[in-house]
């Protein structure tokens, strides 16, 4: 089955959303790409398991109404950002049959240690207000800005902690299990990256399967892909494209007639 079309880019951050579309953009390019979004309502505990039980339920209608269509063994190239890429690694932990691919951008190989659990570390730490360490994190995040910028980006930060999924808060904190995935992975993180810092590619690498892919983009911070949106498409359209490749193979390898070696007379 050609799975070129079955890429889903993973949305639970809709207040960060806009920093995707650059990269969206430029996935469209060469694969038709679908958006899967969850907002978390005021009345919803914050709950991973059933975020990853409403992804499986869309992942499953999409299924069958394939299988109508004559294709049997639907599978998703899953994408997603930060908390977005969590639920895209339980998803791919819990239904591996049903993914091609996972990408992972800005994520930790310890999954729970993202900017959020930044955030509230720092908050029991500094006698700042929650206004100012927004500030910082977002200095954190996108490198060196205007201070206006900075003031901006702080805003969309505290609507994100708000009313996001989030995983962490100042009373509790998640803890998610490290290791990566049986489905072919690729890690993307920003070189200068302050919440997913260069000495933890070390863990990445030692959960790593062959084929399995982590790439560095050269000067990017947390939302790198918003900044180098081309050169972030380009290595995800390759890592999908050789996964597809290796799936067709195999699929033409399982489907080619088999003869055995006659035996002499």
């Amino acid at each position: 089955m050609n799975q070129d079309s079955n890429l889903l880019w993973l949305s639970v951050s809709p207040h960060l959303k806009c920093f995707d579309r650059r990269l969206l953009a430029q996935l469209a390019k060469t694969h038709p790409v679908r958006t899967w979004e969850y907002i978390q309502t005021v009345d919803e505990p914050c709950c991973l398991d059933s975020v990853v039980n409403e992804l499986h339920q869309y992942v499953s209608d999409r299924a069958a109404l394939e299988q109508r269509s004559g294709q049997a063994d639907y599978k998703v190239h899953l994408l997603g950002h930060g908390v977005s890429g969590v639920v895209g690694l339980m998803y791919a932990r819990t239904y591996p049959e049903r993914v091609a691919s996972l990408t992972l951008l800005s994520v930790n190989a310890k999954p729970a240690d993202n900017w959020q659990a930044h955030y509230y570390a720092l908050r029991q730490l500094l006698p700042c207000s929650r206004e100012m360490i927004l500030v910082q994190m977002a200095k954190m995040m996108f490198g060196h800005q205007p201070h206006r910028f900075s003031r901006a980006l702080a805003k969309l930060l505290a609507c994100d902690l708000d009313s996001s999924l989030s995983l962490h808060s100042l009373a509790h904190d998640v803890d998610i299990p490290g290791g990566a995935t049986e489905v072919p992975l690729l890690v993307c993180n920003g070189e200068h990256d302050s919440i997913i810092q260069a000495q933890k590619a070390v863990l990445w690498r030692k959960c790593m399967k062959p084929g399995d892919r982590i790439w560095q983009c050269p000067k990017g911070h947390h939302f790198f892909h918003f900044h180098q949106a081309e050169s972030t498409a380009k290595v995800i359209t390759a890592h999908i494209d050789s996964n597809n490749q290796t799936h067709s193979q195999a699929a033409a390898s399982q489907s080619a007639p088999q003869f055995s070696q006659a035996s002499a007379l």
